[in-house]
Formats: structure tokens, C-alpha cells, sequence
């Protein structure tokens, strides 16, 4: 041990112990985090709305119209679920979001995991260029495409398709069948994902695809799973493409459906409120079921340059 190594490490132990006589000074003081200051505060003023929504669903429509809010019902009134779903075709709202959900996520899933996957590991010519393209479209708002991209729409219904034409089931899948953002958000993660895993599939004669689909893929279930939970809660909400391309209620997903319950001139509001409810559970799952994979997929996603 030299002489200037002894005070060094004497002084990094008497900051250390400085540093937890501070700590331990604090936890007599406050037995939590200081963050919980913060923290507590802002979740009660995010829950609010939420257990206001859940009141009002359960109130009579003089109770739901009082301001301030009610929070303490005189009356549970369990029959507004049930006269919602019978007031308007609920179920067929549920089933056709449902299904336009779903077939997003999948198409989503497949579609950008393949253009990922060559954005990551294939080198051709223009792919920066592209890539950019690509990205800069996340800059352009939807109110700036939703023309141009109605005319495809129901050209394509016209001339190739009828099934994704306008009011069709269609037409509310077609264009977010692959995104920008699912597609950059794949390519970052597989960008960290180790070269030596797939350089010894294809030294044992694997293709390109089986790579991708046996080796690739399994180890991407955090990013395919967190990108899932975000398409499905966006395709689920998704309001303005479907109000722009639906016109009969067969084809209307909740969005639209929950619309139906205000009127001209008065709105049913435990009722809008009760139809809300059952609308929030099954995004509600999706987010408890895939919360787990959103903190890893993110942290591995942005180790990676672009």
C-alpha cells in the first residue's frame, strides 16, 4: 500500500459514511421515500377521474347531474350496465372493436417484426435513406394524411377490395396493419440482440426466416409484447379514422358506439359512464398482463443507437 492510497481510500470511507449517517438520519425522520411527497399526490389526482367515472355509472341520472360530484351515492343503481347494453347494439360495438383489434395487433406483429428485422441485420442499398423516410412520417399528423389516405381507401374498396372499402370492418384495419413506430421500435431491440445466437443457426444451414422465427423472435417476446399492449390500446381508442370511414352502425366500433349515448340535447351520462366502464376492461387487462415486459423491452430498446 502506497502512502497516497491510504488517504484516498480513507476518504471515499468517510463519505460513505457521511452518506449513510444522512440516510439513516432521514429514515428517523421519514420512514418512506421523499419521492412518496410527490408520487401519492399525483396518483390521487390521476385516480379521481377514474373513481368519479366508476361512481356515475352505479348513480341515478339526478345524482350523476349534481355539482360538485357526488361521490357517495344514496342509491347503487347496478341496472345502468344492463340498460346500456340494451339502450344501444353494445355488443356488436364490442365485437367489431374486438375484431379490429386483434387483427391489427397480429398484422402489426408480423408486418413489423419482418421490416425490423431487415432494417437491423440486412444492408441494401438506400436503407438509411429509407429508414429516415420512414421515421420522419412519425412527424406528420394524422389530420394531414387522413385524405389522401381516405381516397386510397375507398379506391382500393372500389377497384380491388370491397371488404376494405369505405364502411367496412376493412377499412378500419387495412391502414394500421404496420406502423412507423412498431417498426422502429422492433429494429431498435433486435439491433441488441447478440449476433453470435443467429451466426451459429446459419452456420447449422438455417435460412434467414427460421432465424427470425426460432431464434430472433423468442428472444424479442418483451418488445412483441409491450408493442401488442400499445397497438391494441391504440386500435381499441382509435375514434377519428373510424368516425371518417363508418357510416352504418353494424360497422361502428365502441368509440363511435359510446357517441350514440349523447344527444342533441341531453346526454345520458350514467349510462355513458356504465358503457365506459365495460369499455376500460379490456384494455385494463391487456396493460396488467404485459406491464412486466414494458420496463424491460424499453431499457433494452434504447441501448441501441439509431
Amino acid at each position: 500500500m502506497t502512502a497516497t492510497s491510504a488517504p484516498a481510500r480513507g476518504g471515499v470511507g468517510s463519505r460513505d459514511g457521511l452518506a449513510d449517517a444522512r440516510r439513516h438520519r432521514r429514515r428517523r425522520w421519514l420512514p418512506f421515500s421523499p419521492w412518496h411527497l410527490v408520487l401519492i399526490p399525483a396518483c390521487v389526482l390521476l385516480l379521481f377521474p377514474f373513481a368519479w367515472l366508476l361512481i356515475t355509472s352505479v348513480e341515478t341520472p339526478g345524482e350523476a347531474l349534481r355539482f360538485p360530484p357526488l361521490l357517495d351515492p344514496h342509491v347503487i343503481r347496478f341496472a345502468n350496465y344492463t340498460d346500456a347494453l340494451a339502450s344501444a347494439p353494445f355488443v356488436r360495438f364490442f365485437i367489431n372493436s374486438a375484431i379490429v383489434a386483434v387483427i391489427t395487433v397480429l398484422s402489426n406483429l408480423v408486418l413489423c417484426a419482418l421490416a425490423g428485422y431487415a432494417f437491423a441485420r440486412f444492408r441494401f442499398l438506400g436503407r438509411t435513406a429509407l429508414f429516415a423516410v420512414l421515421m420522419a412520417t412519425l412527424m406528420v399528423p394524422f389530420q394531414v394524411t387522413m385524405i389522401p389516405q381516405f381516397i386510397i381507401t375507398k379506391w382500393l374498396g372500389v377497384h380491388v377490395l370491397a371488404a376494405v372499402g369505405i364502411d367496412h370492418i376493412g377499412a378500419l384495419i387495412l391502414p394500421n396493419a404496420a406502423t412507423a413506430f412498431g417498426i422502429f421500435f422492433l429494429r431498435q431491440f433486435f439491433k441488441t440482440l447478440p449476433l453470435e445466437y443467429e451466426e451459429s443457426a446459419r452456420v447449422d444451414g438455417a435460412n434467414r426466416l427460421t432465424v427470425l422465427v426460432r431464434i430472433v423472435l423468442p428472444l424479442a417476446t418483451p418488445a412483441l409484447a409491450t408493442l401488442a399492449a400499445l397497438t391494441f390500446i391504440d386500435s381499441w381508442n382509435n375514434f377519428l379514422w373510424p368516425l371518417i370511414v363508418t357510416t352504418s352502425t353494424n360497422e361502428m366500433t365502441l368509440p363511435l358506439g359510446l357517441a350514440t349515448f349523447q344527444g342533441a340535447h341531453s346526454t345520458e351520462w350514467t349510462l355513458l359512464m356504465a358503457a365506459n366502464v365495460m369499455s376500460l376492461v379490456p384494455m385494463l387487462l391487456v396493460f396488467f398482463l404485459a406491464q412486466r415486459y414494458f420496463i424491460r423491452s424499453v431499457a433494452s430498446t434504447g441501448l441501441a443507437g439509431t
